[in-house]
């Protein structure tokens, strides 16, 4: 119970705050907005993979079952995980970070990307397999497969490096790194398949970011993706593949 009086002063109050509140989001710098998205994705996709690790049991995986899964992956994505160049083209796995290459995992067992055929082999996977397989591949580092219109690659480096200002798009290397290796759920780009990136980029909408309830960081480059000229995304993609 309020003494009287004591109501007024307190409603007062709380209007003050949100004018307070209010001006302080007038008044907030429009450059901060990335900052802001990549912090928010980032700690969803932190949540969910700390949820993941909370389920897995301390089994272990056999060598044995653990080369017969690495041989089977291989069968799609080539030899120590270069990728696959092709009318379907295949990523490359190797040098993948693999807070990322776990995500994307589960990914396809949410559906929050779109591939029936990696929802197949990924829903029958254990957290250990996952972890498992993301540490084998991660630590290869084979040359790219290459194959890329070299003449791209100088335009491509610019756009990494500098983005495009006058389209909205930030620097490739500030999320992907300045060499493209990638950094926890951001990937690693560098060697990545030419004609995979070019795929992906274009039809990014119609297979990321497909479950609103559980956002990663595919929140991010939608906006990013779409804002990307076809001639702008082959160009990145060249230069990128290169890298190694």
């Amino acid at each position: 119970m309020l003494p009287h009086g004591g109501e007024e002063v307190v409603n007062s109050s709380r209007r003050t705050e949100g004018l307070s509140l209010n001006e302080g989001r007038r008044r907030r710098p429009t450059k901060v907005v990335w900052q802001l998205v990549l912090q928010t994705t980032v700690f969803a996709v932190v949540l969910t993979t700390i949820s993941l690790a909370e389920h897995a049991s301390t089994a272990a995986v056999s060598k044995h079952d653990l080369q017969a899964k690495i041989d089977y992956c291989e069968t799609c994505h080539g030899v120590s995980g270069r990728g696959f160049h092709g009318y379907y083209p295949i990523p490359r796995l190797a040098g993948q970070q693999t807070g990322y290459f776990e995500n994307q995992l589960q990914a396809f067992v949410e559906h929050r990307r779109t591939n029936i055929i990696m929802f197949n082999v990924a829903h029958v996977l254990s957290p250990e397999m996952i972890t498992a397989l993301a540490a084998n591949f991660g630590a290869l580092d084979p040359p790219p497969l290459g194959g890329a219109p070299k003449e791209l690659a100088a335009r491509g480096k610019k756009i990494y490096d500098d983005g495009i200002a006058d389209s909205n798009v930030p620097p490739c290397a500030t999320c992907h790194g300045p060499q493209a290796k990638g950094n926890g759920e951001f990937p690693r780009l560098a060697g990545q398949v030419y004609d995979y990136i070019v795929k992906k980029l274009t039809n990014w909408t119609k297979e990321r970011g497909q479950n609103p309830e559980k956002p990663d960081t595919s929140a991010i480059m939608q906006p990013i993706a779409h804002a990307l000229t076809e001639p702008e995304i082959k160009a990145v993609a060249a230069y990128v593949s290169y890298l190694e």
